[in-house]
């Protein structure tokens, strides 16, 4: 991944990090502050703040061993739920947890089903027209997962054959793209979450499953399948992750950015991070996946950032 594009993308989130303080800035001047935005609202009033989580996007958001949801998004999310305490003064908010898939997260936040969506969501400009992102949480990209002994480096090897993608996916996107792009004539299927996309190659339904390269190798390391699957080829799409929320409340994105911010200044992003891509997770298994420059580059610019409003 290119640093001019990695600097664009880091950029951006700052950009909307600012424009979301400047527009709550500008609700309290007009006298917004008096009250709350309609999210805050009903989750005073509830005492309650509802995640989504995703079942199977380890190390992102999936399930323990009890059936717990547990993961990185979560613990942002969590971080996210004790600003939103501090900001409808109420400190012990309680947390419901419900599920979502990658076909029904967004319609679970326009349809006011969840306050925020903990789990692995890219956050491109076309979503950006309908909800709302926290800044940079990682990045991932577009790969293959294949079978250990299939003679495949790359999509051009997949010329006519079955590659099964997550239904709402942005990767789902991108196989039809490069698959129109290439000639391929590829036999592009879905399924309905993670989980069955991987079982459907390890079934031997699908010679491929294309998703981004991190949840490839969690979903692997979580079945302890190194030995029997592989990831390859070049990255088809470029994914900067974010938890997702409700457009159009100025105030419930101020609190978000706060969150993130009081984490980049007390340097937390890191390690919190180290918890769930290098460090054993609370499942057992180890991804192993240290962190990149461009997401290091990120969080810095937060801690620089809050450095600066402090």
């Amino acid at each position: 991944m290119g640093q001019t594009l990695a600097r664009s993308v880091i950029g951006g989130f700052l950009w909307v990090a600012a424009a979301s303080l400047l527009a709550a800035t500008a609700v309290a001047q007009t006298g917004g502050s008096e009250g709350l935005s309609p999210t805050l609202s009903a989750i005073k009033t509830a005492h309650t703040v509802r995640l989504g989580y995703r079942e199977s996007s380890p190390p992102f958001s999936f399930l323990d061993q009890s059936g717990r949801p547990i993961g990185y998004s979560l613990e942002l999310c969590e971080a996210i739920v004790e600003e939103i305490g501090v900001e409808v003064d109420d400190p012990n908010l309680r947390i419901d947890y419900v599920k979502v898939t990658s076909d029904d997260r967004i319609d679970a936040v326009l349809q006011n089903k969840i306050d925020l969506e903990c789990g692995s969501t890219t956050a491109n400009a076309e979503r950006g027209k309908r909800v709302a992102f926290s800044p940079l949480m990682f990045v991932a990209g577009t790969k293959l997962m294949v079978p250990k002994g299939a003679a495949v480096s790359g999509v051009a090897d997949l010329k006519g054959r079955t590659v099964v993608v997550t239904k709402g996916t942005t990767n789902e996107q991108a196989m039809h793209a490069v698959d129109k792009k290439l000639s391929l004539g590829l036999n592009i299927v879905t399924a309905p979450d993670h989980e069955q996309s991987f079982r459907m190659v390890n079934d031997g339904k699908a010679d491929a499953f294309a998703t981004d390269d991190i949840l490839l190798y969690g979903l692997i390391a979580r079945h302890k399948a190194q030995e029997y699957f592989r990831v390859v080829g070049d990255y088809l799409s470029y994914d900067p992750y974010g938890i997702m929320f409700r457009k159009g409340e100025p105030q419930l994105a101020a609190v978000v950015e706060r969150a993130f911010r009081k984490l980049g200044s007390n340097r937390d992003l890191v390690p919190l991070y180290n918890k769930w891509f290098t460090a054993r997770l609370p499942t057992g298994e180890r991804l192993n996946v240290p962190i990149s420059l461009q997401l290091e580059e990120a969080f810095k610019a937060m801690d620089d950032s809050a450095g600066a409003n402090n």
